[in-house]
Protein backbone atom coordinates (compact mmCIF):
# COMPACT_ATOMS: atom_id res chain seq x y z
CA UNK A 1 0.00 0.00 0.00
CA UNK A 2 2.67 2.62 1.27
CA UNK A 3 4.91 1.52 -2.15
CA UNK A 4 1.37 2.20 -4.67
CA UNK A 5 0.75 5.86 -2.42
CA UNK A 6 4.36 6.64 -3.32
CA UNK A 7 4.25 5.61 -6.95
CA UNK A 8 1.09 7.64 -7.27
CA UNK A 9 2.63 10.53 -5.78
CA UNK A 10 5.85 10.41 -7.92
CA UNK A 11 3.50 10.81 -10.67
CA UNK A 12 1.18 13.34 -9.66
CA UNK A 13 4.57 15.70 -8.71
CA UNK A 14 6.05 14.54 -12.50
CA UNK A 15 2.47 15.18 -14.36
CA UNK A 16 3.37 19.27 -15.14
CA UNK A 17 6.65 17.62 -17.22
CA UNK A 18 4.79 14.98 -18.70
CA UNK A 19 2.82 16.49 -21.65
CA UNK A 20 6.68 17.82 -23.00
CA UNK A 21 7.31 17.28 -26.10
CA UNK A 22 10.03 17.18 -28.81
CA UNK A 23 11.13 20.21 -30.24
CA UNK A 24 13.10 20.91 -33.29
CA UNK A 25 16.41 22.47 -32.35
CA UNK A 26 17.14 23.95 -35.24
CA UNK A 27 14.07 26.00 -35.72
CA UNK A 28 14.47 26.95 -32.22
CA UNK A 29 17.58 28.82 -32.99
CA UNK A 30 15.84 30.93 -35.28
CA UNK A 31 13.22 31.41 -32.86
CA UNK A 32 15.24 32.53 -30.14
CA UNK A 33 16.70 36.00 -31.87
CA UNK A 34 14.07 37.53 -29.53
CA UNK A 35 15.57 35.57 -26.49
CA UNK A 36 19.13 36.82 -27.23
CA UNK A 37 18.94 40.05 -25.99
CA UNK A 38 18.24 38.85 -22.65
CA UNK A 39 19.90 35.25 -22.85
CA UNK A 40 22.61 35.47 -25.17
CA UNK A 41 22.70 34.13 -28.46
CA UNK A 42 23.45 30.02 -27.40
CA UNK A 43 21.45 30.80 -23.98
CA UNK A 44 24.62 31.76 -22.05
CA UNK A 45 23.51 35.26 -20.65
CA UNK A 46 26.19 37.33 -18.92
CA UNK A 47 24.23 39.67 -16.99
CA UNK A 48 23.66 38.10 -13.91
CA UNK A 49 20.30 39.48 -13.51
CA UNK A 50 19.49 36.78 -16.16
CA UNK A 51 18.99 33.41 -16.15
CA UNK A 52 21.64 31.16 -18.46
CA UNK A 53 18.83 28.72 -20.54
CA UNK A 54 22.00 26.86 -22.12
CA UNK A 55 22.28 23.24 -20.97
CA UNK A 56 19.24 23.48 -18.64
CA UNK A 57 16.41 20.19 -19.33
CA UNK A 58 14.03 20.93 -22.34
CA UNK A 59 11.18 19.94 -20.05
CA UNK A 60 11.85 22.60 -17.52
CA UNK A 61 12.44 25.39 -20.16
CA UNK A 62 8.96 24.46 -21.31
CA UNK A 63 7.24 24.23 -18.01
CA UNK A 64 9.09 27.84 -16.99
CA UNK A 65 7.42 29.19 -20.48
CA UNK A 66 4.02 27.48 -20.60
CA UNK A 67 4.09 29.03 -16.43
CA UNK A 68 5.19 32.70 -17.64
CA UNK A 69 2.33 32.28 -20.38
CA UNK A 70 -0.58 31.05 -18.49
CA UNK A 71 0.51 33.41 -15.50
CA UNK A 72 1.14 31.14 -13.05
CA UNK A 73 4.50 32.54 -13.06
CA UNK A 74 4.94 36.27 -12.88
CA UNK A 75 7.33 38.39 -15.07
CA UNK A 76 6.44 41.48 -16.58
CA UNK A 77 8.87 40.58 -19.57
CA UNK A 78 9.09 36.71 -19.65
CA UNK A 79 5.12 36.72 -19.63
CA UNK A 80 4.93 40.09 -22.32
CA UNK A 81 7.06 37.44 -24.79
CA UNK A 82 5.32 33.92 -23.85
CA UNK A 83 2.15 35.13 -23.92
CA UNK A 84 2.46 35.10 -27.82
CA UNK A 85 4.19 31.32 -28.04
CA UNK A 86 2.42 28.36 -29.05
CA UNK A 87 3.31 24.93 -27.95
CA UNK A 88 5.13 24.27 -30.79
CA UNK A 89 7.74 27.29 -30.67
CA UNK A 90 8.13 26.68 -26.93
CA UNK A 91 9.08 23.07 -27.32
CA UNK A 92 11.55 23.85 -29.97
CA UNK A 93 13.42 27.19 -27.96
CA UNK A 94 13.65 24.46 -25.29
CA UNK A 95 14.99 21.93 -27.49
CA UNK A 96 17.81 24.76 -28.80
CA UNK A 97 18.82 26.01 -25.61
CA UNK A 98 18.60 22.86 -24.07
CA UNK A 99 20.82 21.65 -26.36
CA UNK A 100 23.54 24.18 -26.17
CA UNK A 101 26.18 23.84 -23.29
CA UNK A 102 25.81 26.21 -19.77
CA UNK A 103 28.62 27.81 -19.10
CA UNK A 104 29.29 28.64 -15.02
CA UNK A 105 28.93 31.91 -13.52
CA UNK A 106 31.03 32.66 -10.35
CA UNK A 107 29.78 34.17 -7.76
CA UNK A 108 30.86 37.55 -6.86
CA UNK A 109 33.06 37.93 -3.47
CA UNK A 110 31.69 39.37 -0.89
Amino acid sequence: MIKRNLIAGLLVAIAPFASVSAGDAAAGEQKAATCAACHGADGNSVAASNPILAGQYASYLEFALKSYRNGSRQNAIMSGFASQLSDEDIADLAAWFSSQKGALRTAPRP
